[in-house]
């Protein structure tokens, strides 16, 4: 594959290609137009089954071949936790490959064929395509791929938000407004989430949305755009920008059990509201009472309204304190007062710095 820059732009292009022609490279990777793609699409959760739905859809693959998660015990529990892109590719007929659980041995896993099959320079007709996947891939893997078939669906506005949890982050910064891109993805050495841009889309963030409707909203416009990406490809006419080096790059890092931790010296109500809205799919928010023994809070919602003279609390949202049933939040606070933890009609948390959260 050889890169060359556009000597000058076409009069029929948008302003926006205007202002970003002397960044932009076109693909000159040979492919002929009536070719369609043999895929490996790896991911593993709703996100990627979104987008995997809408490439299916699509006449642009002669193949396509899921690499996903293996099947996980839930907690110590018998029951196992299947991929979701598992499920779907089996319903789809679609083989699904299974890589190693330890990232020690995925490193070194051989993908199947015919991605395998690489005499000489990689196949145009070859794409890789990476959705929600959890993984890097390492540089031997990226190899077998032609530099302009590496795929990825990033649900950011990139360069915002890079790593494994955007999505969260831009809910508990309260951004007004994310994205989706398909992106390049380049060799790890180079940076994660940080290769040219095939394509990008702006999605409004509404008030009160939780982390999954962002996220499907996200991943339909992701699916609609990898669509149209490869399409470009297969006529040849793809184009990819560099990612902007006048907007600030931020992480989006992993979400821990400390980010749903509650300080109610600290946070506001809103606060609250919102890290549940962002977070509350993958932990509930907790906080510690005295002594140290955790309160999840289920379902927190912002109460605006000024209470009647004859309300002396709120109306209850679930709450489970550890080693006890899930109860609303007024039955909770009548076994409390019981107990002696209610002082002047108020209840003592300890402060979350003072808690070691390395058994968490």
């Amino acid at each position: 594959m050889l890169l060359v820059r556009q000597p000058r732009c076409p009069p029929s292009k948008s302003l926006q290609y205007y202002l970003h022609c002397g960044k932009r490279f076109i693909s000159t990777s040979p492919l002929n137009p009536s070719s369609k793609f043999k895929i490996l699409f790896m991911g593993r959760d709703e996100f990627s089954c979104l987008a995997l739905q809408q490439l299916h859809r699509s006449n642009l693959w002669d193949e396509i071949h899921l690499a996903t998660h293996p099947d996980q015990k839930v907690d110590r529990s018998s029951r196992l936790s299947v991929s979701p892109l598992k499920i779907l590719g089996s319903s789809l007929g679609l083989p699904v490959h299974t890589i190693p659980m330890s990232k020690l041995e995925f490193r070194n896993w051989t993908l199947p064929p015919p991605f395998t099959d690489v005499v000489g320079s990689p196949s145009s007709k070859h794409v890789l395509i990476t959705a929600s996947f959890g993984r890097i891939l390492p540089l031997k893997m990226l190899k077998l791929f032609a530099p302009d078939r590496r795929l990825n669906v990033h649900p950011s506005l990139l360069p915002a938000y890079r790593g494994p949890a955007p999505i969260q982050h831009a809910l508990l910064n309260d951004e007004k407004e994310t994205g989706v891109c398909v992106i390049n993805m380049l060799p790890k050495a180079r940076g994660i989430d940080t290769g040219p841009i095939w394509a990008k889309r702006t999605i409004p963030i509404s008030p009160n949305v939780s982390y999954s409707q962002l996220r499907e909203k996200l991943a339909s416009e992701g699916g609609h755009l990898l669509v149209s990406v490869l399409q470009d490809m297969l006529n040849g006419r793809e184009v990819s920008i560099p990612q902007s080096d006048t907007i600030p790059a931020s992480l989006a890092p992993t979400i821990t059990f400390q980010d749903t931790v509650l300080d109610f010296s600290k946070m506001t109500a809103k606060a609250i509201v919102r890290i549940h809205w962002a977070l509350s799919h993958q932990r509930p928010l907790t906080a510690f009472l005295q002594p140290v023994k955790t309160v999840q809070i289920h379902s927190p919602s912002l109460y605006t309204s000024p209470l009647p003279p004859w309300a002396p609390t709120l109306p209850g949202e679930p709450v489970k304190q550890e080693g006890k049933a899930l109860v609303d939040a007024g039955a909770w606070w009548n076994g409390v007062k019981g107990l002696g933890l209610v002082v002047n009609n108020e209840i003592t948390f300890d402060d979350p710095d003072d808690i070691d959260h390395s058994t968490q």
